[in-house]
């Protein structure tokens, strides 16, 4: 199971080809800001940081603010929090939705310090009022995952559910339910507890959308 970080990363549009990034390397080595950006985030989720954090870095020295947040992205992975928060806040206060999920991150994570439950809610509610960014997706999954948990929130299946049909809404019917049933089937340090009958409950919530993957590890769960 991936941890959250890899899970937001699935809802991203991803472009693929012979070499990674290849679609993207030319603008990018042109020193075009948002191509660094895009690349970057291709390489992160090809599972290559070291090249993602090179990438990130030029694209946000040349101005790109989500590329701050890719940046928190990575830093968060690697466990540097404090770095993490400083720079999904710059991120934040620049404009960047991803900057802004991140930081919600950030502030309900028990390994990064305090949590701020407020807060976050109030960041990524905010990051789903454009639905045209890829980043709302996210943000609505987050949100969902916040009420199934009930941590420091009171616990919402309603609420929860309603976050995350909207957020498979704009990516894959049953996909966000999809994968709050197996964050809940391995937790996440710091976020997430694992929680078998939660797992068990919105694996199937997304076996009933009609996702087949849903129902596969519905019933493999469900048989041991």
């Amino acid at each position: 199971m991936k941890p959250l970080f890899l899970l937001l990363l699935l809802f991203t549009s991803l472009a693929r080809a012979d070499e990674i990034g290849s679609q993207y390397k030319k603008q990018a080595e042109a020193g075009d800001a948002r191509a660094q950006y895009y690349l970057a985030d291709t390489y992160f989720s090809s599972g290559d940081s070291k090249q993602a954090a090179q990438w990130a870095e030029k694209a946000a020295k040349g101005g790109d603010v989500d590329a701050m947040g890719l940046l928190s992205q990575i830093l968060f992975t690697q466990g540097d929090y404090p770095h993490a928060k400083a720079l999904a806040q710059q991120a934040t206060i620049a404009g960047s939705k991803r900057g802004a999920i991140m930081l919600a991150r950030v502030l309900v994570n028990t390994e990064a310090g305090k949590t701020d439950y407020p807060q976050a809610i109030r960041l990524l509610e905010t990051a789903t009022e454009d639905i045209d960014n890829d980043s709302a997706v996210d943000a609505q999954m987050l949100l969902g995952l916040i009420y199934a948990n009930g941590v420091d929130v009171v616990q919402d299946d309603v609420k929860a559910a309603s976050w995350l049909k909207r957020s498979s809404a704009l990516s894959r019917t049953g996909y966000a339910e999809y994968w709050a049933g197996m964050l809940f089937q391995q937790g996440e340090k710091g976020f997430i507890t694992p929680n078998k009958q939660k797992a068990l409950y919105w694996l199937n919530l997304s076996c009933t959308e009609g996702f087949d993957t849903g129902c596969e590890e519905f019933d493999a769960l469900s048989g041991q």
